[in-house]
């Protein structure tokens, strides 16, 4: 078959709110997740300096922000944010949100 698909809510999350991909799709070299999260949801402060994968944070709804190397980023929905391996990241939402994550390689 040449393609894979998913519904990501047809996946066991891995944390609450969290739909990891890159298993169910079979991804070899890219990480995709959903985020879904209540206002005050956070993530843990992590970097992928030794997996060298740099990663995308889209926010498809809601609000919040990510922490890159201390620096604060306001996100609005629609906002892209390219964060590289070595740097720091964390981010958290304001309201009732959804987040899609992409990591590669």
């Amino acid at each position: 078959m040449g393609y894979s698909k998913e519904n990501y809510e047809d996946v066991e999350p891995k944390a609450p709110g969290m739909y990891f991909l890159r298993d169910a799709l079979g991804c070899e070299q890219l990480g995709l997740t959903v985020v879904e999260g209540d206002e005050e949801w956070s993530g843990m402060e992590h970097d992928h300096e030794d997996e060298e994968q740099e990663e995308v944070y889209l926010l498809l709804e809601g609000s919040g922000r990510i922490t890159v190397d201390g620096e604060e980023v306001s996100l609005e929905s629609g906002d892209v944010v390219r964060v590289p391996p070595s740097a720091t990241r964390e981010y958290e939402f304001d309201e009732a949100s959804r987040m899609i994550i992409a990591g590669a390689p």
